[in-house]
């Protein structure tokens, strides 16, 4: 909701521009001007962005100069914006296309990571200039109109969310408890109240008394979710949060498999090592989820994989070998760094979502892994060669000779993959030196 809200914010703008254009065109011409000069302003900024951007940055990263790669950061921003105001298109509208092109290459981390200091100083001086733009006396002018104003706003956009949240199905509770959240003003409205207050727009006591009203209800937001609370409680018998099945410590074991992750594949795993009589410990980050299974008696847990003394917790240093059966990809990277570190020896299988992920996650450590694209693609061969009479057992022989090719096809992959970015760092280093 927050990224759609951000994305808002360029049609509001282009809106607000709109309006402040002065002549006697009808309204539909001024929208279609405005429209059209929008568009071949930011199809430029945007066209220029991606043609340069990555070119200039690579020579900036060069130099390997901090000082030099804020001040590029900089520049492309103010640059955009001073381009788009020259287009006729306000500045913020162009620092946030800035933005959004920066997002997209290659250095967004490492952009991130340099402004990072400089953001809540920005942040600060930002609600400082709002704060000295926002009249006090308007508490006092109109009191009763305020306090109607800040109401309505609140339950008009909460209305509406909820709503909306209800049309798809959101629970009661959540449904409010979102409503409620977004009900108050966002901090985007002092950009289009500042920009319409300086083309003329609105006038300034509007604009002052619109200030007061958005920052008022932005101080009623850590209220809402208590408010939430008591217009639409949750129901306890709903909130496995409170159950004593989550504060179930993993029993003492050695020998067994370590499952992270009881969706549908981790079930499968699971039923599978019980029947065949290996003992396992499984883990979920799902509360409802662990909540059930404990009720029926399996040996789940709740708790966070990635955590090293919640692996050592379910008996990582005892335990025969560590099963990843989750789908997120930075999650999997960080369970099978925790693991190995504690222990380098330990059997680990783990769930990819394809050869390249499979690829990386032999890179990674990864005793053996599981591409969900190659064995869709293997059980669907198998079902045509014994749908077309082929004996099963050579079928079956086929298919695991196939699987290990695909197997060693890519942990070959890997291990070159990783010995080329070990010579790139020796040469790099010899370079320095």
């Amino acid at each position: 909701m927050l990224l759609a809200q951000d994305l808002a914010v360029i049609p509001l703008l282009i809106f607000v521009s709109i309006l402040s254009t002065e002549g006697a065109q009808p309204i539909w011409l001024k929208v279609v001007m405005a429209l059209g000069q929008a568009a071949v302003a930011l199809g430029v900024i945007v066209l220029t962005g991606r043609t340069l951007m990555r070119p200039l940055f690579r020579l900036v990263a060069g130099t390997r100069s901090s000082e030099l790669f804020i001040a590029t950061t900089l520049f492309v921003i103010v640059a955009t914006g001073v381009v788009a105001a020259v287009a006729g298109v306000s500045m913020a509208l162009g620092a946030f296309v800035a933005g959004l092109l920066l997002a997209g290459t290659e250095y967004r981390k490492a952009i991130e990571a340099t402004i990072e200091p400089f953001k809540g100083l920005l942040l600060g001086i930002f609600f400082f200039t709002v704060g000295m733009g926002i009249d006090v006396r308007e508490l006092a002018r109109q009191p009763l109109l305020l306090v109607a104003a800040i109401a309505g706003l609140i339950l008009l956009k909460a209305a509406i969310v909820i709503a909306l949240a209800r049309l798809y199905r959101v629970p009661w509770p959540a449904a409010v408890e979102t409503g409620l959240l977004l009900g108050p003003g966002g901090e985007f409205a002092f950009v289009a109240i500042g920009l319409a207050t300086a083309t003329g727009v609105i006038a300034q006591p509007v604009a002052s008394f619109t200030l007061a009203v958005t920052s008022l209800t932005m101080m009623t937001i850590p209220l809402m979710p208590m408010l939430a609370q008591r217009l639409a409680p949750v129901p306890a018998a709903d909130d496995p949060g409170n159950s004593e099945e989550l504060a179930a410590l993993p029993d003492p074991r050695s020998g067994h498999a370590i499952v992270v992750g009881y969706g549908r594949v981790g079930q499968v795993v699971c039923d599978l090592l019980d029947g065949h009589g290996i003992p396992y410990t499984a883990s979920d980050f799902d509360a409802a989820t662990v909540t059930d299974e404990r009720r029926r008696g399996k040996p789940v847990y709740f708790g966070n994989a990635t955590d090293r003394q919640f692996l050592v917790a379910c008996g990582l240093m005892e335990a025969s070998g560590v099963v990843v059966t989750i789908h997120s990809r930075t999650e999997i990277d960080a369970i099978v760094t925790a693991v190995r570190a504690l222990r380098p020896d330990i059997l680990i299988v783990s769930r990819a979502r394809d050869a390249e992920h499979a690829r990386h996650l032999y890179g990674v450590g990864v005793t053996d892994a599981v591409p969900e694209t190659i064995e869709a693609s293997l059980q669907l061969s198998e079902a045509v060669l014994v749908g077309l009479g082929v004996p099963t057992g050579p079928v079956i022989a086929s298919i695991h000779e196939k699987r290990d090719v695909f197997r060693t096809e890519l942990q070959t992959a890997a291990r070159n993959a990783g010995q080329s970015g070990s010579r790139a760092i020796r040469k790099s280093m010899n370079r320095e030196h």
